[in-house]
């Protein structure tokens, strides 16, 4: 949720004119009740920030449950001291959640709300009656105002919290939710620790601190262990998964498309980059994702042991970054200024890395090491994905494609037809051209300056018809010195003028031989007879046009003289 700047700059400004002025005005109207006892203080100071600082999260949210020592402060030291410790709670649990610069305005803004809820609870409690360092023991009336206390504090705390949510966050959704109801519970389960610490430190001094606040400190750090490891369980979790789904996918580019996605949806990802191994000592760049988009850029390429990519390429390890100042020295320049934290791990397979991963966020300390793990299983998923993708695209390539002029085969192109033809019926299309050409001659070609050379012929000719049709339509090689053009949306004039130009880039300019029996580089002038068909003009059915366009190429063509277009006519 966004926050506008003008609103921060608002927040801070209230902060300026309300907090200072409070805070004198409350050591005014309610002075602190202690005399020099500094380590008290200090110890309650202690226990506060701790607790702060380590929050127990229960259903993925953090809980700061931090009511019960503000409870005994309160009743110890007054409301001042409580105000004084609450301020310094706030800023110890927003540096434990490392806010980030563009999020500094939250310090005001929860400095502002404690302020709020200290000091409003307080005049609650000291207009009731109340007093600073009340005896509880066999007063119920006291304990009553405490406990009020404690609820006008807790549930002022949260109608200002859902105030932030709708006026500043602009959020619409209702905050009294399960979280809510989590939090409430577990606050008043806490809130009688707050009493017990009072009288016990009422009776005992500092000695009740270590006894109440150790077993709790313990039940924080236990909580934080156990989610901690639901968490990497979690994470274990999602990696098989994306696992099994990128071994499902049968493209190079679906599979790191899905990588990234699933990693960014696990992982604070404003950057990522994907290095290959090209060579025994080099790595290229080739993809890089910024903000959740892929980017076409220079490919980069790294030495070994340069760079951060190059040095986990050496070392065959993954390191983690929480900070630009870590990185910065052994960068090689392709990561934003805006980077701060990074994480890159090998891409290893059988034992041999073959890529490097970087992923890099914009947040210090984005990236914890259990994730540095979780990443690395990944990657080898990862590796084992695009082997198998590379190999199916290999296959199919092969399947699809001639093996000698690298154009789509006879089987392409018939199933290709075959689709075009069915769009025609759906009225996808509303028109569909094809050519076929025979080069003239060319057991001349091949009897003259051999075989070799007729493929020399071969493949340059299907460059040739490559460059000129482009991306309008698809070239195929029919058989033998046969090629097919399939133009869809191309009408037959279109067609032919596309024939014509054909024609001409063959007849014009010679072929070089650079492979012909005498070992001599020779020029080599050679000619095409074509032939076009258009469907449904011309045909009603795949098989129907290939015969038409063919029919056109012998009869209109090679029986007129050779290197010349004929279109189909059914007269």
């Amino acid at each position: 949720m966004a926050v506008q700047p003008k609103m921060k700059q608002a927040i801070f400004l209230v902060w300026i004119l309300l907090v200072p002025a409070g805070m004198w005005f409350t050591y005014q109207a309610f002075p602190p009740h202690f005399s020099g006892q500094w380590w008290d203080l200090l110890a309650f100071l202690t226990l506060t920030s701790v607790v702060a600082f380590m929050p127990m999260v229960i259903n993925n949210t953090p809980i700061f449950l931090i009511q019960w020592v503000s409870l005994a402060t309160f009743l110890s030291f007054g409301l001042f001291i409580e105000m004084i410790f609450a301020q310094a709670a706030v800023v110890l649990l927003l540096l434990g959640l490392r806010v980030q610069k563009e999020q500094y305005f939250r310090i005001p803004l929860n400095l502002i709300m404690f302020f709020l809820v200290s000091l409003l609870s307080g005049v609650v409690y000291y207009s009731l009656g109340g007093q600073t360092g009340p005896t509880l023991i066999n007063d119920p009336h006291a304990i009553w105002l405490a406990a009020v206390y404690a609820v006008v504090n807790y549930f002022l705390n949260q109608v200002i919290i859902s105030c932030y949510l709708y006026f500043i966050y602009k959020s619409k959704e209702s905050y009294f939710g399960k979280d809510f109801i989590v939090e409430t519970i577990t606050t008043f389960i806490t809130l009688p620790l707050g009493f017990v610490l009072y009288m016990f430190y009422n009776q005992q001094g500092l000695l009740a601190l270590l006894i109440v606040a150790i077993p709790f400190a313990s039940l924080s750090i236990i909580f934080k262990l156990y989610y901690s490891s639901e968490k990497i369980n979690e994470y274990l979790q999602k990696a098989a998964e994306i696992g099994h789904q990128m071994a499902e996918r049968l493209e190079v580019d679906g599979v790191i498309d899905l990588f990234i996605q699933k990693l960014s949806e696990m992982l604070p990802v404003d950057y990522a980059y994907i290095f290959d191994v090209i060579n025994e000592d080099e790595l290229q760049l080739v993809r890089r994702i910024q903000c959740g988009t892929g980017i076409t850029t220079e490919t980069a390429k790294i030495k070994k042991n340069q760079g951060i990519s190059g040095f986990v390429w050496e070392k065959g390890k993954g390191c983690l970054y929480h900070s630009k100042k870590e990185w910065k020295p052994y960068s090689k320049g392709y990561l934003p200024d805006d980077a701060e934290s990074v994480l890159a791990v090998p891409i290893v397979r059988n034992k041999k890395v073959i890529g490097v991963l970087l992923l890099a966020s914009k947040r210090k300390r984005a990236y914890e090491k259990s994730q540095l793990m979780i990443v690395d299983i990944l990657c080898s998923y990862f590796a084992v994905a695009i082997d198998n993708a590379k190999h199916y695209e290999l296959t199919k390539t092969q399947s699809e494609r001639c093996a000698l002029t690298k154009l789509y085969n006879y089987s392409y192109f018939e199933k290709l037809l075959t689709e075009e033809f069915d769009k025609l019926f759906h009225f996808e299309r509303k028109v569909l051209s094809l050519i076929i050409l025979d080069i003239d001659h060319f057991k001349t070609v091949n009897d003259t300056y051999g075989h070799q050379s007729g493929n020399e012929i071969l493949c340059e000719l299907a460059t040739r018809l490559n460059n000129l049709v482009g991306t309008w339509g698809t070239v195929a090689r029919y058989g033998g010195e046969e090629f097919v053009v399939l133009l869809p949306e191309a009408h037959k004039e279109e067609a032919y003028q596309m024939a014509e130009m054909i024609r001409q880039s063959i007849a014009n300019w010679p072929f070089i031989l650079q492979q012909s029996l005498d070992f001599k580089q020779h020029q080599v002038k050679i000619t095409a007879s074509i032939g076009i068909a258009t469907a449904p003009e011309d045909a009603e059915e795949p098989l129907a046009l290939v015969r038409h366009a063919d029919r056109a190429l012998y009869v209109g063509a090679k029986r007129a003289g050779r290197n010349r277009v004929a279109e189909y006519s059914s007269c």
